[in-house]
């Protein structure tokens, strides 16, 4: 049987996910915000408020995403009173609010930074860019490592 992904990294991450995996995202979260601090301390010219707002977009996007377990994903119960289709209804919205996140960021970095003449340094929109997707990679991988999805360990984070 051909897999896409190797026997090996798959054992890996059932072993280890749970023990690594927040702390990788908690580091991809800081160094994704670490970017952008260092963008807005390096530049020479005052940044609009209206440029932090894909990093803040992005930080909700990842509270949003984790706020789900992931074992009402996972069953469907028809006396459930609509639990599975309210969560799977969130995470849709909080994947609408990332890619939201994602287009604010490169529309800034177009619209400021790369297209604009006027300017002649990119590092603040080139550092917006990597910020929301260290962030967003910083929530899946929080997602995908916290809780496992055949529920033999109780959580009692991420619920509402």
């Amino acid at each position: 049987m051909n897999h896409l992904i190797a026997p090996q990294v798959i054992q890996f991450w059932e072993e280890k996910a749970k023990a690594y995996g927040p702390g990788v995202s908690g580091a991809l979260f800081g160094a994704g915000w670490w970017f952008w601090v260092d963008a807005c301390a390096a530049s020479s010219a005052k940044i609009p408020f209206v440029q932090y707002l894909p990093g803040f977009v992005a930080t909700v996007a990842l509270i949003m995403t984790n706020c789900i377990r992931r074992e009402d994903l996972d069953e469907y119960d028809t006396f459930d009173d609509g639990v599975y289709c309210r969560s799977r209804s969130w995470l849709f919205l909080a994947y609408i609010v990332s890619f939201g996140a994602i287009m604010g960021s490169v529309a800034v970095l177009l619209q400021s930074y790369a297209l604009n003449d006027a300017v002649d340094v990119v590092w603040p929109g080139v550092a917006g860019l990597f910020q929301v997707t260290l962030i967003l990679a910083a929530g899946l991988l929080l997602f995908v490592s916290r809780t496992p999805a055949d529920g033999s360990a109780p959580s009692s984070y991420g619920t509402f």
